[in-house]
C-alpha cells in the first residue's frame, strides 16, 4: 500500500460489539477511563478518519458516527470487522480497525501505522512481547481479496483472515497496547 503521511484518507471500524464476560458483561463502550467513555477515547484516536463505523450497540457520541451491529451477532471480530466495512457510505484506499477497549492508542499511534505502510498491505500495532493487537491499518482492497464468504466469517480468527496480507509491526509506544478485559484492566489503567 502507498501511503504518503498526511495525505492518505482512510476510514475507520472500531470493534465495540463483544460480550465482556469477563467483565460481567458491562457494555465496554460505556466504560468511563479518567472521566470518558472507552468510545470516546477510540473516536479520539480516530479523529483523522474521514467516516467512523461503530460495531456495538449505540452509545452517546460527541462526533458523528455510524452505528452498525455485526452479522452473525456476537461472531467475533472478523463478522465485526467485515459489518463493519460494509457499513462504510464511502470506501477509501485504506481501513483503519480499532478495538474499543484500547484508551492509550490516540491519533498518532494511527499516523505511525499509516507511516508504515509503504510497501505492504496495512501495519499492526504489537505489544512488547510482539504480539498483535486490535490496532490496524489495512489496504481495503487487499482486505476484500480475502475476505470469506458470509457464512465463514463467524468466529474465524482474526490472525487467520489477516494472515495472506502483508502487514508491517509497529512497536507499542508506552502503554497504548494496553486494553480492558477485566475489572483489574479497568482498574490499572485509571
Amino acid at each position: 500500500m502507498d501511503v504518503e503521511p498526511g495525505l492518505s484518507a482512510f476510514s475507520a471500524v472500531i470493534l465495540a460489539g463483544g460480550r465482556a464476560a469477563r467483565l460481567d458483561g458491562v457494555d465496554k463502550a460505556s466504560v468511563e477511563v479518567r472521566g470518558r467513555t472507552l468510545l470516546a477515547h477510540a473516536v479520539d484516536a480516530l479523529i483523522d478518519a474521514t467516516e467512523i463505523v461503530v460495531v456495538g450497540e449505540p452509545v452517546h457520541t460527541e462526533r458523528p458516527v455510524t452505528f452498525t451491529l455485526e452479522s452473525p451477532r456476537y461472531g467475533g471480530p472478523v463478522a465485526a470487522l467485515l459489518t463493519g466495512r460494509d457499513a462504510l457510505l464511502r470506501t477509501t484506499p485504506c481501513l483503519a480497525v480499532l478495538a474499543v477497549d484500547m484508551p492509550r492508542v490516540d491519533a498518532r499511534t494511527f499516523r505511525r501505522l499509516l507511516e508504515a505502510t509503504p510497501g505492504h498491505d496495512g501495519a499492526v500495532l504489537v505489544d512488547p512481547d510482539g504480539r498483535r493487537q486490535l490496532a490496524l491499518v489495512v489496504d481495503v482492497a487487499r482486505l476484500d481479496a480475502v475476505r470469506p464468504d458470509h457464512e465463514g466469517q463467524h468466529d474465524l480468527a482474526l490472525h487467520a483472515l489477516l494472515a495472506e496480507l502483508d502487514l508491517v509491526d509497529v512497536e507499542s509506544r508506552g502503554e497504548e497496547h494496553r486494553d480492558v478485559d477485566t475489572w483489574a484492566d479497568l482498574r490499572d489503567l485509571g
